[in-house]
């Protein structure tokens, strides 16, 4: 077992805490960075919209994992970033200035959405974000003068001052440096009063409340971070699919997405990334044993949902922290053998009265 003995408040917020953290991080910053020249184009591809999904996955990770808000309408930021990116793109904008402008508009819409966090919540808030999203979606769907409607928008590379990602590498370092950076982002927010303020409106917003903070706006401010981080995602799947329609940005999608934060590990920014490799993994897998099923059960088209399903309730069942929390297990259990006892990660939630009488 590891302990670091701080000695100053530098040290304490310091984002390596110890050198394993600083190898471990390094080596897996040089694997990435060498991804190119060791997988095939195919699978360089599959790791771009890991990096994409798990961009928007931080987002959400901030609203869900760590302020506690329930969001069924994800896919509408994502898409509003989308095709904010690919309308300005194509208007011949800079590419860091376009997805900058589909940031702060799905954070715009973030904050429209965020208004009625501050009145209702759990699943009558996921009722409003998901009414929210179907709104967005046919207004995708009708405002063909600009979106392309049903008939869909072609997307051009990102170009920014006479340089073009115009190749699958390019654009893969044009991820990776942007996950980078909006992951630092959300690990310095959250170690900030900002950050602290969401898990403490998380545990309890009669405490929070009791304790001086702005429920309306921190709420507010959560809703909008997490919308601009689900906009820059967005606006890269935008370059990255080439070409957007309305049908990309559904229920299904906003499903997806949370179901990508919760096997990842609600309250662990891992976990965003983790999720986010069980999203673009899963299906490859599925494909890859369809041909030894049975012709029956591998050629129904509910397959995919089917098993979807079956993983999501095995993880709530037996593996509530996601697969970030059996990684920490497994850790400790090594760390600890043989004095690793079962109920060590056992959640413990105690309520106050008034809480548990609401």
């Amino acid at each position: 077992m590891r302990f670091v003995f701080k000695t100053d408040y530098a040290q304490d917020i310091r984002l390596a805490q110890h050198g394993g953290h600083a190898f471990w991080y390094g080596l897996l910053g040089l694997v990435l960075a060498a991804a190119p020249w060791l997988l095939s184009e195919y699978v360089l591809a599959q790791l771009t919209f890991v990096l994409i999904y798990g961009i928007v996955g931080l987002g959400l990770m901030l609203l869900a994992g760590f302020t506690g808000l329930f969001s069924l309408g994800h896919a509408a930021f994502f898409g509003a970033g989308a095709y904010a990116q690919a309308v300005l793109t194509n208007m011949g904008w800079p590419f860091p200035l376009a997805m900058a402008v589909a940031g702060l508009l799905s954070a715009a819409v973030g904050v429209v959405v965020g208004l009625p966090a501050l009145r209702v919540k759990g699943i009558y808030l996921g009722i409003a974000t998901l009414a929210f999203g179907f709104i967005v979606e046919e207004g995708f769907a009708r405002w063909e003068s600009v979106t392309g409607g049903n008939s869909g928008l072609a997307v051009d590379v990102p170009r920014a001052f006479g340089w073009a990602a115009d190749g699958a590498t390019s654009f893969y370092f044009v991820c990776l440096a942007t996950a980078v950076l909006a992951t630092l982002a959300c690990r310095n927010l959250l170690r900030a009063p900002t950050g602290r303020a969401f898990v403490a409106i998380r545990d309890s917003e009669i405490s929070a409340q009791g304790m001086g903070i702005h429920l309306a706006y921190y709420k507010t401010l959560s809703f909008a971070i997490s919308a601009a981080l689900a906009g820059i995602g967005g606006a890269l799947y935008a370059h990255q699919i080439r070409f957007l329609s309305p049908d990309q940005f559904n229920i299904i999608q906003s499903i997806d997405l949370l179901l990508m934060v919760v096997i990842g590990g609600l309250g662990s920014l891992h976990g965003a990334f983790l999720g986010a490799i069980f999203l673009i993994g899963l299906p490859q897998a599925i494909s890859a044993v369809k041909d030894f099923l049975p012709e029956a059960i591998g050629n129904a088209p509910g397959l995919k949902a089917v098993v979807y399903g079956a993983v999501l309730i095995a993880f709530v069942l037996f593996e509530p922290l996601g697969l970030y929390g059996r990684w920490l297990k497994i850790r400790t259990w090594f760390q600890l053998f043989p004095f690793y006892r079962q109920g060590m990660f056992r959640r413990q939630k105690s309520f106050q009265k008034s809480e548990r009488l609401r």
